[in-house]
């Protein structure tokens, strides 16, 4: 696959990269539901054969569950070592309650657990999950941190994730900013507007991550599945999934797939490229829950799609843009 540098680094990733989010498994508040260990390391190996050469992964994600995760697959992959991203602030209680943390000792706590579970001795890019909820100076503290972390060598890089142009300015007065990780579809454009200039503008690069609006546009999922999402997943909760939107995304995949049998390809596939067809992203996050659904998404980054295709999709996408 080609590569792309990432921001101010000295990363070259792929354009598309695997997302370990679905690998947290189930019992915790953002989870995918019941995710088999077995299933998620064939998922990242089959990535790796195909060419993909970045993992983007949390610590919240399953509570550390897919961080140990990747650690395992890497363990067991003989293969070229494929850069390791992951994120920090969002913490949890013993009762697995998600919560904040911005204080400068809990992100250093943080990087020490992710360090241990990820099995590295350095984070390739350490990226701040969420800004403050209250747009408070914990901010500041946070990012400060990070740039610390990376003076010491405990990170090579470090990036932001659901920013907006007002928080990226605040954080590039202490320090510079690789990445941006914003979600990014069809379903969901609002960062064309500001966030995506200003970002080309200053360098920052982008992985967006949900390119395929976490399963919606796959092709695989339908009324019946939609309305038979477990409580545990996440998406059982998004209006996306839900009645008067389901049946408009629903159209808008049809759209998908026929620009897709043209090239042999899944209408997931062609959502994936046609967030990568803007000249401000860097890459797009992929998630796959088993072999075969990476072997049908991790070489998108291979099409290319004409002007008259993108437009033919845009215009089931229309009133998606203003979401």
């Amino acid at each position: 696959m080609e590569t792309r540098k990432l921001g101010n680094s000295d990363i070259k990733i792929t354009p598309v990269g695997f997302g370990a989010w679905a690998l947290g498994g189930s019992g915790w508040e953002f989870g995918w539901g019941a995710q088999d260990d077995t299933d998620s390391l064939a998922a990242i190996h089959r990535a790796l054969e195909l060419g993909v050469n970045w993992i983007d992964t949390a610590a919240v994600y399953g509570l550390g569950h897919s961080e140990e995760i990747v650690a395992r697959a890497l363990k067991e992959w003989r293969g070229p070592r494929p850069y390791v991203f992951t994120k920090c602030v969002l913490r949890w209680d013993e009762k697995g309650k998600v919560h904040q943390a911005f204080k400068a000792d809990s992100i250093r706590r943080e990087c020490e657990d992710s360090l241990r579970r990820l099995q590295v001795e350095t984070i390739d890019l350490y990226q701040m999950h969420w800004p403050p909820e209250d747009n408070g100076p914990g901010l500041e503290e946070a990012w400060q941190t990070l740039a610390a972390l990376k003076k010491e060598g405990k990170v090579r890089w470090v990036g932001v994730s659901n920013f907006n142009v007002e928080q990226l300015k605040r954080a590039e007065k202490i320090a510079p900013i690789t990445s941006l990780q914003p979600p990014y579809s069809l379903i969901r454009r609002k960062i064309e507007t500001e966030i995506l200039p200003y970002c080309e503008k200053q360098g920052i690069g982008v992985i967006s991550y949900a390119p395929m609006a976490s399963g919606l546009l796959t092709g695989a999922m339908t009324r019946e599945r939609a309305a038979a999402l477990p409580a545990d997943d996440f998406r059982s909760r998004n209006p996306e999934f839900r009645e008067p939107r389901l049946s408009k995304n629903i159209e808008l995949v049809e759209r998908l797939r026929h620009v897709g049998e043209r090239h042999g390809r899944t209408p997931g596939e062609v959502a994936i490229v046609w967030t990568l067809r803007h000249s401000a992203l860097t890459g797009a996050i992929v998630g796959a829950r088993n072999a075969k659904q990476a072997e049908g998404v991790m070489r998108a980054g291979e099409l290319k799609l004409s002007p008259e295709e993108i437009a033919e999709i845009e215009g089931a996408a229309a009133v998606a843009v203003a979401r």
